[in-house]
This record gives C-alpha cells, structure tokens and sequence, in this order.
C-alpha cells in the first residue's frame, strides 16, 4: 500500500521528541520479526505512546497499524492522520468489524500495535487485559510481541496537564522476544501469561530507569511514588 502520509509524520515525530530533548533508549529492536504479521502488545501509561512505539521500530524499517479508538478518527484534524497511515478505527459498539480489519491486517503481512489494557493506567502498573489481543493472535497465527514503555507518563497521561517543556526526560523502551500462541491453547491462561511477561518487564525497565522514583507523580506506590493505588486505575 502507498505510504504517503507515515514519512512525513515520522519526520515530524522526530523533530519533536529532538525539540522535547528525550533521551530514548530501545532495546529488543532484533526480537521484531523482518518480515510477516505480528502485534507488538504495549503498555499504556501517556499519549504519546503510540508515536514512540512507532519511533521505537523505525530500525527495522516496519510501519506499524494501531488499532486506536474512534474518537480519534472522528477528529478533523487526526482523522485524515490517522486513515492515511492505515491505522484501524475500533467501534466499540461494532468490535467485530474492527477485529476483522485487524485479522485483514496481520494476515498480509504487517505490525498491528495493540494496547491490551483498553486504556491508560492511572497507577501506572499494568491493569486488567482484554483478551482480544490474544484471540487475535490466535486467529491470525502471529506472534506477540511485549513492548513496555516507561518515562512518557511525565510529559502527558490522563488526568495530568500535559507538560511540552524541554526537560531531556528518559524514556525507556523494551521490546521483548515473540510469544506464541495457539489455537489450542486456553485464552484466559494466554492473557495470564502475556501480562505476566508484561509485568515482569515493566518491573525490569524501572528498576533500570535513570531517574529515582520515590515521592514523584508519575510513579506507582508500589517504587515509592503518589500516582493512584492500581484499584483507582
């Protein structure tokens, strides 16, 4: 498919994590396949996850469709955005058009980027999971792929004003090795194993974050942090 839209964005995404002054640092980048489908299952603590997911496979020369809620697409200015990039419009009153436009998707051969927890976490742990990043897996006999984000929440995430000063936050990307399922296997015991890869790694990622996390905002009680207990994500 022509990709006139994804170049420009791109373009434009770096000169703004350069004008923010993030120190990005990814790690994993080999464990995303060269070639056929794939979700990469990401855990959501900013809005600014998407465009660094995608700043994040950039070495690998893959574009990746998200699936992204509607409301995004409803917007004038992130519609055209949003569809010129093939990314995939989830209905929440309709999710099997968009499960199928997502199987369409990774059965051709490319990168679906899936957030699994539905929405941001408040507390900044990884919450509950829907099990359609699985089942989509399953369906469409592709791997996932865990990516964790850490560092995005401090620039902007639900609830908090968003703070575009430049301020050289890190931000820390790990992209962990292919996990497979099949159409054999349990989906809530595929869930259970996915989020615990998840969570497993996000603790790994924060232990090796640059910046101390005790009495700041953006991090959960569990590291010594003010964000929300997880009951209140």
């Amino acid at each position: 498919m022509a990709e006139l839209v994804y170049p420009p964005v791109i373009v434009f995404a770096k000169l703004f994590w350069r004008y923010l002054g993030l120190k990005i640092t990814v790690t994993g980048e080999e464990n995303i396949p060269k070639e056929g489908g794939a979700i990469i299952a990401i855990n959501h603590v900013g809005y600014l996850d998407f465009a660094l997911a995608g700043t994040a496979l950039l070495p690998t020369k893959r574009y990746v469709r998200f699936m992204a809620k509607r409301e995004i697409f409803d917007n004038k200015f992130a519609g055209p955005l949003m569809r010129g990039m093939h990314h995939i419009n989830v209905d929440r009153n309709n999710g099997s058009a968009s499960f199928v436009a997502a199987m369409r998707t990774l059965r051709s051969g490319e990168i679906v980027g899936i957030f699994p927890e539905g929405t941001i976490s408040k507390s900044f742990e990884i919450k509950e999971m829907k099990t359609g990043v699985v089942r989509l897996a399953m369906g469409a006999g592709v791997p996932i792929i865990p990516v964790i984000i850490w560092g995005s929440q401090r620039i902007w995430t639900k609830g908090v004003p968003r703070n575009l000063k430049r301020q050289r936050v890190p931000i820390s990307i790990s992209i962990g090795a292919p996990i497979n399922f099949t159409r054999e296997d349990d989906v809530a015991e595929a869930e259970v194993a996915l989020r615990s890869t998840m969570i497993a790694t996000l603790h790994e990622v924060q232990e090796k974050y640059p910046d101390g996390h005790t009495g700041q905002w953006w991090a959960p009680v569990r590291l010594g942090g003010t964000a929300p207990a997880p009951l209140n994500s």
